[in-house]
């Protein structure tokens, strides 16, 4: 895990109108919601596992399945998931093999992140502040 210090950290946003802005850049929600926080995820890379900057909030108005949760961004970071190979090794199995993997616990949920996506990850965060602030 690696932390991207940002501008647009502690800043509150309506978590209906935030995902709005987010999902045309690329953005999805993550998988692990609670009641009073959760992240949105940008893949990077998919191809030695999964490399994502991941945004996080947590709730500070309501809850987030609520309709008008106010939500406060934290610090971004990138994260790293490296799964065991599939079964398939004759081919790219593609999407279907990552909806398998999603249930999978990762070999390395601390994988390594080249340095070039290192860079990706910082100006992805460059552009969320551009787009949020």
């Amino acid at each position: 895990m690696i932390d991207i210090p940002s501008k647009i950290e502690a800043k509150h946003y309506d978590l209906y109108k935030l995902e709005q802005l987010l999902k045309p850049l690329g953005y999805s929600i993550g998988g692990n919601w609670e009641y009073d926080h959760g992240s949105f995820d940008y893949e990077i890379d998919d191809r030695m596992g999964y490399l994502f900057l991941r945004l996080p909030f947590k709730a500070i108005d309501g809850q987030l399945d609520s309709h008008g949760c106010t939500v406060e961004l934290q610090r971004p970071f990138l994260i790293s998931h490296v799964y065991e190979p599939g079964l398939d090794n004759q081919g790219d199995a593609g999407s279907f093999s990552a909806a398998f993997n999603q249930f999978a616990e990762p070999v390395d949920k601390d994988g390594t992140f080249p340095g070039q996506n290192i860079e990706i990850g910082r100006s992805l965060v460059k552009e969320l502040e551009a787009a949020l602030l």
